[in-house]
């Protein structure tokens, strides 16, 4: 799956999603550069406080607000979205919906 998002990318970076079933984070990486331009998570100080779980549509849908925030910084409004398998689903479709809002366009 990686390899096909890589060869559609043209080189924008992608924004690659892990959920488990406490959590959920999200990382902007540049594939060609091998580095991680930005990176959020249900974990980060910024969000633990201000949120009744991890593992919900809303703990999602501010990770998205804030590597969308994140990303911005760093320069990059432009990416491709790897969902990592999981389906457009859920948490996966909060968090990707809240990173458009915020800025970024995949």
């Amino acid at each position: 799956m990686r390899r096909t998002l890589k060869k559609h990318a043209k080189g924008r970076p992608r924004l690659s999603v892990f959920r488990s079933s406490k959590h959920i984070y999200a990382q902007v990486i540049d594939d060609g550069a091998g580095r991680t331009v930005a990176s959020a998570s249900s974990l980060d100080g910024d969000l633990k406080g201000k949120l009744k779980s991890g593992a919900d549509k809303s703990a999602a849908a501010e990770v998205g607000k804030l590597i969308a925030e994140r990303a911005s910084k760093a320069g990059v409004k432009d990416v491709v979205f790897d969902r990592g398998g999981y389906i457009y689903h859920g948490r996966i479709k909060a968090l990707s919906e809240a990173a458009r809002e915020g800025g970024l366009s995949f």
